[in-house]
């Protein structure tokens, strides 16, 4: 049966009280002040709501509310981008998106569940130093011993990595790229917390250095593990746009609503035609991120054949328009919009951040350009 409409308004009531009573922008500050991450006290209420379960099937302790867990779950990344908020709600659900879908899940079943109920927190250590995103071509090697393989590389920018109890580490084997899950005390696992632009979300550098394990942390077989790769990516991207589009909504709502009240040469500054302009590209730079995320989320929830096309297609889209339109509104803040008591900056902060992790917007025209010549335009 797929739930009513009510039934999700309910659940995003539900969540959008929570964030504003648990993730306010003065509680960032605080954290950031207090140079600590959120309390994992915070994202084990968060999993009671059924976040972090929304793409995890009721037998394995999840379930959505609309009958699309990847549509739940690109609604509450929207609603976190509304007050940046913290938790790993983008590692612990793109980690999910992989072990669901393995078809060894069943070894994994208490670690799904774990994750579901924000008992547990994983991440995906997929980035490696000095070089731009590619999920399928690790240098971190997995190599085959007696007892199963032995890891050595390095990871970074890896989201809550020094918070995580799990990683899922992509690594190259003899046999094709493989992923792993690992927890993140194993001996030879070494993690250097880095520095990051945005105030309240934190990323490390881990290091392998002969982690060994054995054939249980394996994540899907060879022949699945691409595949298994790309979905994460999927989720990774459309998670960070969804939440983009909800900065954007907030950030542009904030500008209007001060162009209204600031008058100059007893004028709101609202109603000079120059200003007019600007905010109206901006209405439009927000609606065309809001549709094009939409329809990348629609094309990936139903799983089809063009659906990488339309995530990359939201990942440059938001990635070229996302930062110039927050400058824009900060710009129009005046002297104000560039200081620390002003809450623009947060918003700034989380959108540069995104542009650059899981592909740049040239490196998502590049995907779009070879999926154009290999298999024609998209409908």
């Amino acid at each position: 049966m797929t739930p009513s409409s009510s039934e999700t308004e309910l659940f995003l009531a539900t969540a959008r009280a929570f964030l504003d009573q648990h993730a306010t922008l003065a509680q960032q500050r605080a954290l950031h002040a207090e140079d600590r991450p959120v309390d994992p006290k915070w994202w084990k209420q968060a999993a009671e709501l059924g976040w972090a379960g929304l793409l995890v099937p009721e037998d394995l302790g999840g379930g959505n509310v609309s009958g699309s867990g990847l549509h739940d779950l690109a609604a509450i990344a929207e609603l976190t981008g509304h007050t940046v908020a913290p938790g790993p709600l983008h590692p612990v659900s793109t980690v999910l998106a992989g072990l669901v879908d393995a078809d060894n899940h069943a070894d994994h079943a208490e670690t799904i569940q774990a994750l579901a109920s924000g008992e547990s927190v994983a991440t995906w250590a997929v980035d490696e130093p000095g070089r731009s995103f590619d999920p399928s071509t690790p240098t971190l090697t997995a190599t085959a011993t007696a007892r199963g393989c032995r890891l050595d590389g390095v990871k970074d920018r890896v989201e809550a990595g020094a918070q995580a109890d799990l990683l899922l580490v992509t690594a190259r084997a003899e046999d094709g790229v493989r992923q792993f899950l690992i927890p993140t005390g194993a001996t030879g696992v070494t993690v250097r917390p880095q520095r990051c632009v945005d105030l309240v979300k934190r990323y490390a550098r881990i290091e392998f250095d002969g982690v060994v394990v054995d054939d249980s942390a394996r994540v899907g077989s060879v022949a699945q593990t691409q595949a298994l790769i790309d979905r994460q990516s999927q989720v990774a991207m459309l998670l960070q746009c969804a939440e983009t589009v909800g900065i954007l909504d907030t950030v542009l709502a904030l500008t209007i609503d001060w162009s209204r009240d600031r008058y100059s040469f007893g004028r709101p500054l609202g109603s000079y035609q120059a200003i007019k302009h600007r905010l109206a590209d901006m209405t439009m730079w927000l609606h065309a991120s809001r549709g094009i995320t939409a329809r990348a989320v629609d094309r990936a929830a139903a799983r089809a054949g063009d659906a990488a096309l339309w995530v990359s297609a939201a990942k440059s889209y938001l990635g070229e328009h996302a930062g110039p339109l927050v400058q824009d509104c900060v710009q129009l803040h005046g002297g104000i919009g560039v200081t620390w008591e002003h809450d623009l900056h947060l918003f700034l902060r989380r959108i540069t951040l995104y542009r650059c992790l899981f592909g740049t917007p040239s490196e998502h025209h590049q995907a779009i350009y070879r999926h154009v010549r290999n298999e024609g335009p998209a409908a």
